[in-house]
């Protein structure tokens, strides 16, 4: 059989990520275009200027297509991933209306007003770039959660009218729903000029963003959980049941039809923070990693590397943009001493990371009454081997990455995979498509360390709280 491929799109908070990937799941070629700068017009509201999120998918397609050297009529089709909670305002004719809505902005936690006359649609981020790929008014079901009339149980808009005014969303304002593994639609020749994409490819339908990064990393079983690295960092396991009165377990659409995703709490700015740090050392810095052939992530790494478990006693809250129930938390660094550096500063993030998920995946596996044996770890953050060394460490079980990075883009492309009948349900897909890289296993005298000081940063808070919530009404 000659050779098959299949397109995945992955748009998050910070790019557009375009691979094409063969049956096995190698990347053929991959190509990402940075998202801009939010706007951000008043506290807590964070918008993507103009019409920022189709633009990145069509520079990165056009990339990615212009690398491609296979046939083009072997594309099987293109499975499409994007960022949960986000939300759109379309025109009648499908365009913007206003701004798009990030899922920071606390208005997609809100009931909907209706004071844009010109606003014929809601949808998901989803279901704003479907149409404009293919024209038609469909979403995956998956990608609807939260602050929208949707009935979990049953896959499905909700039959009750409360739902609606509730949500302030009337049906008639809402677009048709698909499960995972379906076909949305077909390339447009409009959207094949804009994208470079083959006119006539079908668009498949995939769930949220991290269900979709969590069937790409082939987590599943009761033993394994998925930590996603990602700007929002949070770890995931398989479920088979829509749970109801969790505490840290929050059942969410799977991308596999009539399963669900059991999500844990998570870190709102996680992988931000590290970036943000990277920043705020300037062009010097970035200046000096290159001048030794190196990122600037990488020299950080190297400085952190050389300090001991626990940074010396610095530690990091990582509340650098606080739950809209507890606006008062913010961003927290304490212990420092003159023995600390960049490459402390560094590790300290990292380590807040960790100590932070270790309490989320302890609460999630505990209310499933299970135990851990292993987490797989994707997104960006798992390139840095002292990241994976650190996680093992902290959680005290084996660290595990994929050879593919980019989870969200094979997820996709598995949802393609069965959708045209490449392979015949998820499980053949995943069997086949996804693969392990390498493992963390513990060092035992870290592990032992990272036991002691757990106790003492999971207070931290119940002590700076106190002053953010007096200092709160002065500086905001």
């Amino acid at each position: 059989m000659s050779e098959k491929y299949i397109i995945g799109i992955d748009e998050g908070s910070q790019s557009a990520k375009i691979l094409i990937f063969d049956l096995k799941g190698n990347i053929i070629c991959e190509a990402k275009e940075a998202l801009r700068p939010y706007h951000l017009p008043g506290p807590e509201l964070v918008e993507h200027p103009d019409d920022d999120r189709l633009d990145a998918i069509c520079a990165a397609s056009r990339k990615c297509m212009d690398k491609f050297e296979g046939k083009k009529e072997a594309i099987l089709g293109i499975g499409l991933c994007t960022i949960r909670y986000c939300r759109a305002y379309l025109k009648a004719d499908g365009t913007l209306a206003q701004p798009a809505l990030s899922w920071m902005d606390i208005r997609v936690s809100q009931p909907y007003k209706h004071t844009n006359e010109e606003i014929k649609y809601i949808t998901a981020s989803s279901g704003y770039i479907t149409h404009r790929l293919t024209g038609e008014h469909k979403d995956t079901v998956a990608n609807y959660e939260g602050m929208w009339p949707i009935d979990v149980d049953n896959w499905s808009w909700s039959e009750d009218p409360k739902a609606y005014e509730n949500t302030g969303m009337p049906r008639e304002m809402l677009f048709d729903l698909v499960m995972p593994g379906e076909i949305l639609g077909y390339v447009t020749e409009e959207a094949a000029e804009a994208t470079g994409f083959p006119k006539g490819l079908p668009v498949v339908a995939t769930s949220n963003d991290k269900a979709v990064e969590g069937l790409g990393t082939g987590c599943m079983g009761d033993t394994t959980a998925c930590l996603s690295l990602g700007t929002y960092t949070a770890a995931m396991m398989e479920g088979k049941e829509n749970l109801k009165n969790t505490k840290a377990v929050w059942p969410k659409f799977s991308c596999v039809p009539d399963k669900y995703l059991y999500d844990s709490n998570g870190i709102r700015r996680g992988m931000w923070t590290v970036s943000w740090f990277r920043d705020i050392l300037g062009d010097g810095y970035k200046q000096l990693a290159e001048s030794k052939g190196m990122s600037a992530e990488e020299l950080l790494s190297e400085e952190a590397e050389a300090v001991p478990a626990g940074s010396n006693g610095l530690m990091v809250v990582l509340d650098w943009l606080a739950p809209v129930d507890a606006l008062y938390k913010k961003g927290v660094m304490i212990g420092f001493d003159g023995r600390h550096t960049r490459g402390h500063i560094y590790r300290a993030i990292l380590e807040a990371v960790a100590l932070t998920m270790r309490k989320h995946l302890s609460d999630m596996s505990e209310e499933l009454g299970v135990t851990l044996k292993k987490v797989i770890i994707t997104g960006g953050g798992s390139n840095s081997d002292l990241f994976m060394q650190i996680l093992a460490d902290v959680f005290g079980i084996p660290t595990v990455r994929n050879v593919v990075n980019g989870a969200a883009g094979l997820g996709s492309a598995i949802c393609v995979a069965v959708a045209t009948g490449a392979y015949a349900d998820f499980d053949e897909a995943v069997a086949n498509m996804v693969k392990i890289k390498d493992t963390f296993e513990p060092n035992t005298d870290n592990a032992a360390f990272y036991n002691k000081m757990y106790p003492v940063y999971s207070g931290i808070t119940v002590h700076t709280d106190e002053v953010l919530k007096a200092s709160y009404d002065l500086f905001n």
